[in-house]
């Protein structure tokens, strides 16, 4: 299952948004990016921040995402968002979905089905997709490659990072750093999300994390009847 961080990485906390500045200083030319995206939602303020910056390729592989119907309309959605704000954009920006596979996360996730939101079924669930990204991206020959994850408040950055940082070394191509939540990353997300009136679903994608949501709702629908 590969490395696992939980109750291992007590690292010192970096901050990833001031490595990523320190990158964008440092550009003279746009370079070619890479970028996992989870949903329209989470990539709205990150194309609008990035593309200032990048010719950015847009890549969809979420095989975690439960039904179909639910991937489908995820896929039309970061499509719409795209399409209708590629005028906003200071360089380009391309779409390409991967296969959708839920077999392969399913596979992945076997023996930790009951685990908690957030624990290790999600590092490797977060790897999983990331690790498609940095294969596809060294095809297309990007110079960059990251993912959207980092923008939510539910996912863990350094474990994002960290991930990153691993496949950059395995294939031999550069990962950015980031914490997209960071100086109002995710409010802006918000506040794109209303203006293109995105989809914003109430569960990461996999069925485990609908179970959980469907569970809170439940309870709270206890507590306040």
């Amino acid at each position: 299952m590969g490395d696992t961080p939980i109750g291992v990485r007590e690292m010192m906390k970096r901050n990833y948004q001031k490595e990523l500045d320190q990158i964008l200083d440092t550009m003279d030319r746009p370079q070619k990016l890479f970028l996992h995206s989870c949903c329209a939602p989470c990539s709205s303020y990150v194309l609008e921040y990035l593309a200032q910056y990048f010719e950015i390729t847009v890549f969809f592989y979420n095989p975690n995402i439960s039904p179909e119907s639910e991937y489908r309309y995820r896929v039309n959605e970061i499509q719409r968002l795209i399409r209708e704000s590629k005028d906003n954009y200071k360089y380009p920006i391309t779409f390409v979905e991967g296969d959708y596979q839920p077999e392969v996360f399913y596979q992945m996730a076997k023996g930790m089905e009951e685990l908690p939101e957030r624990g290790e079924r999600c590092y490797h669930c977060y790897e999983q997709r990331m690790r498609e990204a940095a294969i596809k991206a060294v095809e297309a020959g990007a110079d960059y490659f990251t993912t959207t994850l980092s923008i939510s408040p539910m996912k863990n950055a350094q474990w994002i990072n960290e991930i990153g940082e691993r496949l950059s070394q395995e294939f031999h191509i550069k990962h950015l750093p980031s914490d997209f939540k960071k100086r109002n990353g995710y409010k802006r997300s918000i506040e794109l999300s209303k203006e293109y009136d995105l989809y914003r679903q109430d569960y990461c994608g996999c069925v485990y994390s609908k179970k959980e949501r469907e569970r809170q709702k439940s309870a709270k629908k206890s507590q306040d009847s």
